[in-house]
């Protein structure tokens, strides 16, 4: 798995033989800075897209082959016993309005470099039925997550913020509440060189300018009614700054974003987890100790504890869900929810290259 915020891949390998998954492994192999940069011009629009599209979708795939083979030494598990590869790809275009997702991936590559089936292609067919495509973690999140007695929600703090609702009993609904750590990510890079405020120390240091917050909050986006997703394509550098009316101070925008961040969530929470007793995180936000307490603050009364508590580490959550969703298309099982996605029924995700 390689999210929004383009900080490299996750790889875990699951067992999935018992009722409740065991992560047998984990690896992690950050992106060179070229090559996040190159994803980052990909993201916008200009002439040559389609040959530099290749191109690093094969420079990508040669990472998460290196990454898989990282993953399998050090789980000391041979290529021969894992039934597929699971791999999302590098997400650079995100329009469901518009019929299509674009993951970069050469499967085909990976494949060939890792001797190992691979599954990828995973949102395409939820909008060809008419779904958002994303999110698709919830459906992972429901199958091992959910409790027949407490109303739990999980939620993902990547670049992204994703939502599942899991009540004890009824539907499980999920939904993109907007950006996690996107926005904050693009400020603290642009104004101090660094890819991720840690802990929010940066954002701690300023204030919350609430006539910005306000101008943010008011994006059509945050009052869109489920089902809905978003990403870097509404979310960027260039929608903050058209809000800005300059000489900000730079950690006060910080402040302001994160604030961003933890409001919008909370409000979604409130509009449609009614009776939620517990809120399980993930991602890399997760470990953001200034945006949990300011989380904790807006929702009082409810318990935050990390996804690790239910038995699947907070940072490895997003990579399993893929595995599963490999495993579900392997055995033909569907792999969406249609609460979720809006997707006309349920559907088998992914396409399935051998070895």
């Amino acid at each position: 798995m390689s999210g929004t915020s383009l900080d490299g891949a996750d790889a875990v390998l699951a067992d999935f033989r018992a009722d409740q998954p065991e992560i047998l492994g984990h690896a992690h192999l950050p992106y060179p800075r070229s090559l996040r940069e190159q994803l980052l011009e990909l993201h916008r629009i200009s002439g040559g897209e389609i040959e530099k599209a290749e191109l690093i979708a094969i420079t990508l795939s040669r990472l998460y082959a290196q990454c898989v083979a990282m993953l399998l030494e050090n789980a000391a598990v041979p290529k021969q016993a894992i039934a597929a590869i699971g791999c999302h790809g590098q997400t650079v275009r995100h329009r469901p309005e518009s019929g299509y997702s674009v993951q970069l991936v050469n499967s085909p590559l990976l494949a060939e470099l890792t001797g190992i089936t691979v599954v990828s292609n995973f949102r395409n067919r939820d909008i060809a039925a008419g779904g958002q495509g994303a999110p698709l973690v919830p459906a992972f999140h429901a199958a091992m997550l959910r409790s027949p007695k407490v109303h739990r929600a999980v939620l993902n703090l990547g670049g992204i913020a994703n939502l599942t609702d899991l009540p004890a009993k009824g539907p499980v609904t999920g939904f993109d509440c907007g950006p996690a750590n996107m926005l904050m990510d693009a400020w603290i890079e642009s104004n101090l060189g660094k890819t991720y405020d840690e802990s929010g120390n940066w954002a701690s240091s300023g204030k919350v300018i609430n006539d910005l917050l306000e101008s943010l909050m008011q994006d059509g986006y945050f009052r869109q009614a489920p089902p809905k997703s978003t990403g870097r394509d509404r979310f960027n550098l260039e929608w903050l700054k058209s809000r800005l009316r300059g000489g900000e101070d730079p950690a006060d925008v910080q402040a302001t974003l994160l604030q961003l961040t933890a409001r919008s969530i909370a409000e979604a929470i409130r509009a449609h987890c009614a009776g939620v007793r517990e809120i399980y995180l993930c991602g890399g936000g997760a470990y953001n100790a200034l945006l949990r307490k300011t989380l904790e603050g807006l929702l009082p009364g409810l318990s935050f504890a990390l996804t690790d508590e239910l038995g699947i580490g907070a940072c490895h959550m997003e990579a399993a869900a893929f595995a599963w969703l490999a495993r579900q298309a392997m055995k033909g099982l569907p792999g969406n929810l249609p609460e979720v996605t809006g997707a006309r029924g349920k559907r088998i995700l992914g396409a399935i290259h051998p070895a």
